[in-house]
């Protein structure tokens, strides 16, 4: 079941990063949606490796082949199977692992967890998965703004100390980020973080970050009470996601410094109904939307993998150096922005699928 994601809206991915090929099924699609692979693919080509000197040298394609659920450009309310073809895989390059575990990799878990493992690239634990959500995110998008008019961007904000401005209430587009390698819509700010992830890398070392992403025109009402809050359901997806290791919605953590007088959010009439004078609950109020803008700020480790040697233990006990080996980014984040895009499509698909509207008929409490 760990391969699985939504309980409405699902989507379970398959494959390894160095495997023939990895994939998505996304099943309870409505039907009679307008899809196709040009739907897909620039999401893909955004997460696709090989991109600039800030990233990984890997070359994957990535080019999406809907193999079920869609014909004649529509929907057909089954699963929608969605197929990524590796074509640059290097197995070679992970002989040592087999022996010893690499430090803060999942070598050791997953023996641990399963006895065997995949012997290249991590496997499942490989970021190279996530290539496959990102497919399936995009259907999920598709389904939200043809629906519901949700849109959903994300961007850099932070790289180690390098921090940009709040962007939280421009309405930034996709071409806006993409404008910069790092994407970092911020210009200045993009600059010094291009400059940090180079420093790193001419280290032989990484770097993590903070993405920002911001979900617009989602109505009120999403999210079930007590344990499916629609704030769990986007922490279950952002945490699914490698090297993710903290996630604020609205004020976060900084709401720990206020008072209750200043954090409240204050109801105000704006265009005929109820909105809120701030947004410092980030759109979610009781675990259910509330209408404002849902505003995450989702933090990246550095990547495990480096450039330089490390100490490490054999599987027998045995103290080792593990020489570099592999290929990888000195830091996640610029190819990250869409996987973090696709896991916030995917829990509002599912919480849209899971939402039941008021009956009209019947009277509502004021």
């Amino acid at each position: 079941m760990g391969n699985i994601f939504g309980n409405r809206f699902t989507v379970t991915t398959f494959g390894e990063s160095h495997g023939a090929a990895i994939g998505a099924v996304v099943d309870n699609c409505p039907a009679r949606l307008p899809l196709s692979a040009d739907d897909i693919q620039p999401q893909l080509d955004r997460r696709r490796p090989g991109q600039s000197d800030l990233t990984t040298p890997r070359r994957e394609s990535d080019l999406v082949e809907l193999l079920s659920g869609v014909e004649n450009g529509l929907t057909l309310g089954g699963p929608i199977a969605l197929l990524l073809r590796n074509t640059d895989q290097r197995p070679r390059d992970y002989s040592q692992p087999v022996a010893a575990p690499r430090p803060s990799h999942a070598d050791f878990t997953y023996q641990a967890k399963y006895g065997i493992m995949a012997a290249s690239g991590g496997g499942r634990a490989s970021a190279r998965e996530t290539a496959a959500r990102v497919a399936a995110g995009a259907v999920a998008e598709k389904f939200l703004a043809h629906c519901h008019k949700t849109r959903i961007i994300a961007w850099v904000s932070a790289v180690g100390d390098v921090s940009g401005p709040d962007l939280t209430e421009q309405a930034l587009t996709r071409r806006e980020v993409d404008a910069q390698a790092v994407r970092c819509p911020d210009p200045d700010t993009a600059r010094r973080m291009q400059e940090a992830i180079r420093q790193a890398a001419g280290n032989g070392d990484s770097v993590g970050g903070i993405i920002t992403c911001v979900c617009r025109d989602v109505p009120a009402g999403w999210g079930d009470p007590v344990f499916d809050k629609l704030s769990a359901l986007l922490a279950h997806g952002m945490f699914s996601i490698p090297a993710v290791k903290g996630l604020e919605i609205g004020a976060g953590f900084a709401a720990t410094r206020l008072r209750g007088s200043q954090h409240n959010d204050r109801f105000i009439s704006r265009d005929g109904r109820l909105r809120t004078a701030t947004n410092r609950s980030g759109g979610i109020q009781g675990g259910i939307s509330n209408g404002e803008p849902i505003i995450l700020r989702v933090a990246f480790k550095p990547t495990a993998t480096i450039a330089c040697p490390q100490q490490t233990a054999a599987y027998d006990g045995t103290e080792i150096t593990l020489a570099p080996g592999g290929r990888h980014d000195p830091c996640v984040l610029p190819r990250a922005v869409p996987v973090v895009e696709a896991m916030a499509a995917l829990a509002l698909a599912d919480a849209a699928l899971s939402h039941v509207a008021p009956c009209p008929d019947l009277p509502t409490q004021k």
